[in-house]
């Protein structure tokens, strides 16, 4: 019986062949990491305003694993996103939000969530509270859709001590606000918050927030955000160039870093002034001020009634002090004349919109209320406060052109400014539900201002490098899984000053703290957002 070597030659090849296969795979095997979730095929945008890259992330235990070539380095995931044609970034850090975290209409955040925002600043414009760590601990308990920053606020801790008084401080109510700080601080506020718009804040002099922000610039790392004085529409007030000054002589004589909130100059007087305000900043920054800015990208503002239509001094000992001054004769009339010169600065009464709860007001403006009570719009502030102050937006008060020349600025971080409407307050300002998404169809999709990479940096990792948010705002291994994914030719806000609770389209899937919060543009009610504490 001859042997048919070339068989066996062959049988031996091949058997040879599949062992080393099987070698192969089994070492393979051993080598490979799994994670629990695996992005892959993005263009991934790494928060650092660099170009973006075709790659993939892993994500384990709350956390990214991995940043690179799956495939190459042999990871594998028993749930794997495909994400090509997507855009992967950071979660987006809501610079000056007033999201509503606590009550049940607001715990999910979703109209954050949708726009790509993962963590939210709270307690701003001088409203923070300084019971902090019962704050935080209600949303550890409770649970919220996104990450949480909380700062003390100065108008709170004022009213506080002094009610609405408009006078300085006594050597016992400055001790009482600086202990009021230094627990606020003590719980893990990031920061002291202004509102020197807004009563009470706005009777206190430069020096008293100086020294109430040197309490809390005794804490590493601690932050100043104001809503100055004067952003330009103030009757009688120091000005937008003097209010930007104030707020920049806060943060230098305190030691604080700060944040100017919502940064822009308001009325038609000073459309055309972007570079005066961009100019103070970077001075201030050359000569070794730590001083940040965030803005949106919308015209119209949110506020109330009182602050936009009577001055500070009619405002003072709140609501009884103020009906007594409508009560006499003489301030009254005074008050209607400052009424109507406010009116004019910030575009007639036709521009001062009613977004509240009530029913007799909201959507219609002050113009429209003031023809149905036949009556002149500054006497009708009048009547209309004498029953409580309301919500209001005071429309076409930003330049777009001011907006987009502040955008340029590598300092410049973005917020929404929005609060999370009531459920039976169906007009609201749509910044809540797309100012991150309106920023970018304005600036990169629609005219091709500024590269999507630099736009997502002020979006993520600048903010987290203001914030100090050592393991946020970027795609890096080691780093917490907040991750947005976007669909580029879908990403577009909805919301519109007629329709304004648009969800924002074309988020496809979010992760907050590793967990998804939206997956396949559809929200989880994971609730995965944690209240973060100062570094």
């Amino acid at each position: 019986m001859q042997t048919n070597h070339r068989g066996v030659l062959t049988a031996f090849i091949v058997a040879t062949f599949l062992t080393a296969c099987g070698q192969t795979e089994k070492a393979s095997n051993e080598n490979a990491t799994t994670v629990e979730h695996l992005f892959v095929g993005g263009l991934l945008f790494d928060g650092s305003g660099s170009a973006p890259y075709v790659g993939d992330i892993g994500v384990s235990d709350q956390n990214i694993v991995f940043v690179g070539d799956a495939a190459e380095a042999n990871v594998t995931s028993p749930d794997t996103i495909d994400a090509t044609g997507m855009w992967v970034a950071p979660g987006f850090i809501d610079a000056h939000s007033h999201a509503e975290l606590d009550p049940d209409y607001g715990r999910d955040a979703l109209p954050y969530l949708h726009q790509g925002i993962t963590t939210v600043v709270l307690g701003t414009d001088g409203d923070g509270t300084s019971n902090v760590a019962d704050r935080l601990q209600r949303w550890r308990t409770n649970g919220i859709g996104t990450n949480g920053i909380l700062y003390v606020g100065h108008g709170y801790i004022r009213r506080q001590v002094m009610g609405d008084e408009n006078r300085a401080p006594t050597t016992d109510e400055m001790t009482a606000m600086q202990g009021l700080i230094r627990k606020g601080m003590d719980e893990g506020a990031f920061g002291l918050s202004t509102g020197l718009f807004y009563v009470p804040g706005t009777y206190a002099s430069t020096d008293e927030v100086i020294e109430l922000a040197k309490v809390a610039a005794e804490y590493s790392g601690a932050i100043y955000d104001t809503h100055d004085r004067d952003l330009g529409a103030v009757y009688q007030g120091v000005g937008y160039d003097e209010s930007v000054k104030e707020g920049i002589r806060i943060m230098e004589e305190s030691g604080l870093r700060g944040i100017f909130s919502h940064f822009n100059l308001q009325g038609a007087h000073n459309y055309g002034r972007a570079d005066v305000g961009a100019g103070y900043i970077n001075a201030a920054r050359e000569r070794g001020v730590d001083v940040w800015a965030a803005q949106h990208p919308y015209t119209a503002t949110q506020s109330n009634l009182r602050s936009y239509t009577i001055p500070d001094w009619a405002a003072a000992g709140g609501q009884e002090g103020m009906v007594a001054r409508l009560d006499d004769a003489d301030l009254a009339a005074e008050i209607e004349a400052s009424t109507n010169a406010m009116l004019q600065i910030r575009g007639g009464a036709d521009k001062i919109l009613f977004v509240d709860t009530d029913p007799s007001l909201n959507g219609k403006t002050l113009g429209e209320v003031a023809r149905e009570l036949e009556s002149s719009p500054a006497l009708a502030v009048q009547q209309i406060l004498r029953s409580g102050n309301k919500g209001v937006m005071n429309l076409e008060l930003y330049d777009d052109d001011n907006t987009r020349v502040l955008a340029a600025e590598a300092w410049m971080m973005t917020c929404t400014d929005g609060r999370t409407p009531r459920p039976d307050q169906p007009i609201t300002h749509p910044r809540t539900f797309g100012a991150f998404a309106k920023k970018m169809r304005m600036f990169v999709f629609e005219n091709e201002l500024y590269a999507p990479e630099f736009i997502i940096r002020g979006y993520s990792g600048l903010a987290a490098d203001f914030f100090n948010l050592s393991n946020r705002g970027y795609l890096r291994e080691g780093y917490v899984a907040d991750i947005t994914v976007l669909d580029p030719t879908q990403y577009r806000d909805k919301a519109t000053f007629e329709s304004p609770r648009e969800l924002t389209e074309g988020v496809i899937h979010v992760s907050v703290n590793g967990t998804f919060a939206i997956r396949d543009s559809a929200a989880t009610g994971s609730l995965a957002g944690l209240p973060l504490t100062r570094p």
